[in-house]
């Protein structure tokens, strides 16, 4: 049998599945490979107090801003049908030690889950149906509040308050409609701290605060489809005024599937700049695994009793070559080798960019056995650190032939079994599904393994609170006062003249509003939206943003501009200091930027003059030139006090 190359069949599998990378992708390859995927839309709505006590919501701690400290341990109980939730099963293995630190200013008995909740904030509810009718949605004429198991002990009751709001309703995107399954009103997990080993720490600052979440079918072909789905819900939430802005107010959950696949949740993606990387990688792992079902059916033959074979070992007795293994301080860990029967050429097949089903494996090592990372080598190391010496030893020690692969791993004695049982598991696992699991995200656009994914029957009653009926005249006194559409707003952009390039930026941050105050001060609604999409956006990445700065600020410039008779021009110029001093006056911003108000007779006045001293220097006299040379040193005087198209007509017309 010829020698095997770990790295060569990588790239070999990689090209076999048909794995193109997302810029040389087209619409051919998704179809090829049956693309799917829907979105989980989760953001934070913008309240004084928490969804379900008195108190006070977006307060944000430091990790060791704490006033006291609980701690827990997840246990699974049998469900109503007499069945245990995979999850449950998985985090009970963990053998976690869950820590929650809490800070008297953001939390109280309710997050601990030792008081019953309060009724339900009316706020939050009046601004979730909101969303609820902008997104089409019908909605549900008795609010019905229910429980949702969290099995990762991010919520210290174990459940989720949450309730539907409204269901089956649709986005319209620029080329097709996606389907909305339904919106959820909905309370806010705690942030993770850590998760090291046995031991996994939270704060309670954001736990319980308002949250939405729209669930869109999966009617994305496409990852730019699916990012624009994205966009859409996101300016949409925005668009209202009434949801938080930053960094972790609003998240994605994305689901994604291929051909003959199954549902992958790629949790909380932060950036939707990251869909469209991770959606491909995630629909091309899954036809990896898929390939790899196939190559297993001929390589291993007996499947239905097939087990891993697995021998403690002592490296310093083999003298292992691995450089790896000689870094590591085995002293307080046990060190095993396992035999994968029928495995050659499965540990190195291409799975996602640099990574191989090794990966699946190390990755449940470090979540389910609790053993951390480097835990693992193998005999087909894609990066060449396999030596062939070590895995010839252990492949006598385990009886193994050429067809057979190796793992070598190791963590502390009370992690083995779990860990043994988890090889196990996924291996075989491999051989004829693609399980159902939750992936933690990267801005390279890989993943991880997380946790197995909920089972559908997680959501029960809440016997501590009353249904809310809804009636229809409330619903519709609602429904008077919503924000246009966001396939609306795009139109309303382009009619205005505002280049398509400036459209994230304004809806991201809702400044159609800002722009149609402005337009109602005779501003040109043109000069306003690229103002905002190309002068302000540069201007805010040069320049640090003063936390009191808020976009109406910009609506008080341009009243100021027309009431002292300036030219909107003129706010190009004070835009960087208003951005870093919001609260100054504008005539002393005027005064910072060294504007002095002239008549237009002021501006010509030194026309004639500029005019014989460019003839006198140049020979050649062309009357575009000429107008230009003097633009160009009347321009900083001119700007503010008239427009430099009249300016120019002015010019043009004085040297004739």
């Amino acid at each position: 049998m010829p020698k095997f190359n770990p790295a060569k069949n990588y790239q070999n599998t990689r090209k076999t599945i048909g794995y193109v990378s997302r810029k040389e992708a087209t619409e051919k390859d998704y179809k090829r490979i049956g693309f799917m995927s829907g979105l989980e839309v989760h953001q934070q709505l913008k309240t004084e107090k928490k969804l379900f006590c008195h108190c006070p919501a977006g307060i944000l701690h430091n990790h060791n801003d704490f006033d006291a400290e609980i701690i827990r341990h997840m246990r699974p109980t049998l469900s109503e049908l007499g069945e245990y939730d995979g999850t449950a099963l998985m985090e009970f293995k963990t053998r976690k030690e869950i820590t929650y630190r809490l800070n008297n200013n953001s939390a109280c008995t309710y997050e601990i889950d030792d008081t019953p909740p309060f009724i339900i904030n009316k706020e939050a509810l009046e601004y979730a149906l909101e969303i609820s009718l902008l997104s089409n949605l019908n909605i549900v004429g008795e609010v019905h509040i229910t429980r949702k198991q969290y099995l990762d002990g991010s919520i210290p009751a174990g459940f989720q308050r949450t309730a539907i709001l409204g269901v089956e309703g649709h986005i319209q995107l620029k080329n097709k409609k996606v389907r909305l399954i339904q919106l959820s009103i909905e309370e806010d997990s705690c942030r993770e701290i850590s998760d090291i080993g046995h031991s996994r720490v939270y704060k309670t600052d954001r736990l319980g605060m308002p949250l939405i979440e729209t669930v869109t079918y999966p009617d994305c072909e496409t990852p730019d489809e699916l990012r624009e789905a994205a966009e859409y819900i996101r300016f949409l939430n925005r668009s209202t005024g009434k949801v938080r802005t930053g960094m972790g107010a609003g998240r994605e959950d994305v689901n994604v599937s291929c051909k003959g696949g199954t549902r992958i949740e790629i949790k909380g993606v932060a950036h939707n700049k990251w869909i469209p990387e991770l959606s491909h990688n995630e629909a091309f792992r899954q036809w990896a695994l898929l390939h790899i079902q196939k190559l297993l059916k001929h390589q291993v033959i007996n499947q239905e009793t097939w087990k891993i074979k697995s021998i403690k070992i002592d490296p310093d007795q083999l003298n292992l070559k691995n450089k790896l293994m000689a870094s590591i301080d085995f002293s307080n860990k046990e060190v095993y080798a396992v035999n994968l029967e029928g495995f050659r050429g499965i540990l190195s097949h291409f799975t996602q960019p640099g990574q191989c089903f090794a990966n699946e494996i190390t990755d449940r090592l470090k979540v389910i056995a609790c053993i951390e990372k480097p835990n693992m080598i193998h005999s087909e190391e894609i990066d060449g650190s396999s030596y062939e010496e070590d895995f010839n030893q252990i492949g006598q020690l385990l009886n193994a032939n050429d067809k057979d692969a190796q793992i070598i791993f190791w963590g502390p004695k009370e992690d083995i079994p779990t860990a043994l049982e988890t090889i196990e598991e996924r291996c075989l696992m491999a051989f004829d599904i693609i399980p159902q699991e939750t992936r933690k995200s990267f801005k390279d656009g890989t993943t991880i393994f997380e946790r197995v994914l909920p089972g559908a029957d997680r959501m029960y009653p809440d016997t501590d609170s009353a249904p809310i009926p809804l009636p229809n005249d409330y619903i519709e006194s609602l429904n008077k006062n919503l924000p246009v559409e966001i396939f609306k707003r795009y139109e309303q952009l382009r009619s205005w003249g505002i280049p398509s390039d400036t459209d994230h930026y304004i809806l991201k941050n809702n400044l159609v509003p800002v722009i149609e105050k402005s337009e109602k001060l005779k501003i040109p609604a043109k000069f306003v939206g690229t103002f905002f999409g190309h002068t302000f956006k540069y201007v805010e990445g040069k320049y640090k943003k003063h936390d009191d700065f808020k976009y109406n600020r910009i609506v008080k410039m341009f009243e100021y501009i027309q009431k002292n008779k300036l030219h909107y021009t003129i706010s190009k110029l004070m835009l960087p200091v208003l951005i870093e001093h919001p609260n100054m006056d504008f005539s002393s911003i005027l005064t910072i930027i060294n504007f002095k108000k002239k008549s237009l007779e002021e501006l010509l006045a030194p026309v004639n003059y500029l005019n014989e001293k460019y003839r006198e220097s140049n020979s050649q006299i062309h009357k575009d030139k000429v107008v230009n040379w003097i633009m160009g040193q009347l321009h900083k005087q001119a700007t503010g006090n008239l427009a430099l198209s009249e300016l120019k007509t002015k010019i043009e017309k004085a040297i004739k």
